[in-house]
């Protein structure tokens, strides 16, 4: 492919899978400048150069009642898809995370001869095992980010590659702990709680009043400890200030610097999504919490079929953080756990410990180059298929 030139399409349906299909499309476009990338993503894949046909930012969802409520933008941008499909033709159509809605597009893709890659795996291995069959008969090519994906794939007769994880080419450049500290203006010697109340609007109000009530019985044990909420850029900070100013707790709300406040940290209570691996990846400790609305719980409940919910002890395969989940998901027992925590060095020190084994068990730096890689031999392989005719 290189100096050749190609269509691809590229869909990623989140935030997350923003950040990972634009740096993928940044090292395809390094090493053939003449592909032309059409898709849907956000802002990210925008800048990386990607003719946006939907926009991510309208169709991500979290729990059956988001999912009702978006229903119109996502059928929205599955027909402009589709008809993008349709009239562009691509050479390949790569699928990130999203599954009902790439496994919808990927069909269409089939139907009309347009070979498959997804890069990141639906999670089959915690909830509907079925899609793997679904997967493998309309996937030319797995790229999973998770070393224990590649044998499930592999058994069940996909072509499957682990690449490692993105995430540890994205944290790369986080000063170290000092340095974070001094950026935020945290004494070193202050102890530090770091709250991440999760990336989407519907999160941030579920867990936002749960997490300042374990910080405000957090303070009251040790009034000493300085809290800080890490909030992502996407969310409305202005609100999040007054629903701080309303607790009464002294918390201190630093938006789009994440990273520096999982570093700057001696423990994290987390929401359970991608921020948690990246919390393992940085090793700072940490306290994971979620909570769904009932109905989505309850259909959860029938269909989750892992242990665990965080990705840190999905990756380790053994309990190393503690995961306070729905009912458990209360401010009571958020602060009881971090409380533990905090007056156990030792107990610290072992899961930073573990925490690094976890960011081990990743694999090493440059996923998205060894992605690009897989999907330009992919590129090469169908010219080859399509001059051989």
């Amino acid at each position: 492919m290189r100096g050749g030139s190609a269509t691809l399409m590229v869909v990623a349906g989140e935030a997350s899978g923003d950040l990972h299909g634009a740096r993928l499309v940044e090292q395809l476009r390094a090493a053939a400048p003449r592909l032309r990338v059409l898709g849907m993503g956000g802002a990210a894949m925008r800048a990386a150069g990607v003719e946006l046909v939907a926009d991510a930012g309208e169709t991500a969802v979290v729990g059956l009642s988001e999912l009702w409520e978006k229903r119109r933008a996502l059928q929205l941008a599955l027909r402009r898809l589709r008809e993008c499909l349709r009239a562009e033709h691509p050479a390949l159509l790569i699928c990130i995370d999203f599954p009902d809605f790439n496994f919808l597009l990927a069909r269409t893709a089939k139907r009309w001869g347009i070979p498959v890659c997804y890069f990141i795996s639906p999670q089959v291995w915690a909830w509907r095992r079925g899609r793997i069959r679904t997967l493998r008969r309309l996937v030319r090519k797995m790229l999973v980010l998770f070393p224990f994906e590649e044998p499930l794939y592999r058994e069940a007769g996909v072509d499957v590659t682990f690449i490692g994880h993105p995430l540890l080419d994205v944290l790369a450049d986080v000063p170290a702990s000092a340095a974070c500290r001094r950026a935020l203006g945290v004494a070193s010697a202050v102890e530090v709680v770091g709250l991440l109340p999760g990336s989407r609007q519907a999160e941030l109000r579920r867990h936002l009043p749960i997490l300042l009530g374990a910080a405000a019985r957090i303070r009251a044990a040790r009034p000493a400890t300085e809290i800080l909420l890490g909030l992502a850029a996407n969310l409305d900070r202005q609100a999040v200030e007054a629903a701080v100013a309303a607790s009464g707790v002294p918390v201190r709300v630093i938006q789009g610097k994440t990273h520096e406040v999982v570093r700057a940290a001696d423990l994290v209570l987390a929401v359970s999504g991608t921020v948690t691996l990246e919390t393992a990846i940085l090793g700072t400790p940490l306290v994971i919490t979620y909570r769904l609305g009932l109905l989505s719980w309850l259909v959860g409940r029938l269909l989750i079929k892992v242990r665990f919910i965080g990705l840190p002890n999905l990756v380790a395969e053994q309990a190393i953080v503690p995961e306070l989940i729905q009912f458990d998901a209360t401010p009571e027992r958020l602060a009881a756990e971090a409380l533990s925590l905090l007056s156990a060095p030792a107990r610290l020190a072992e899961m930073r410990r573990a925490l690094a084994e976890v960011r081990v068990r990743l694999g090493e730096r440059g996923a998205a180059q060894r992605a690009a890689s897989e999907v330009l031999a992919l590129l090469l392989e169908g010219r080859a298929a399509g001059s051989s005719r």
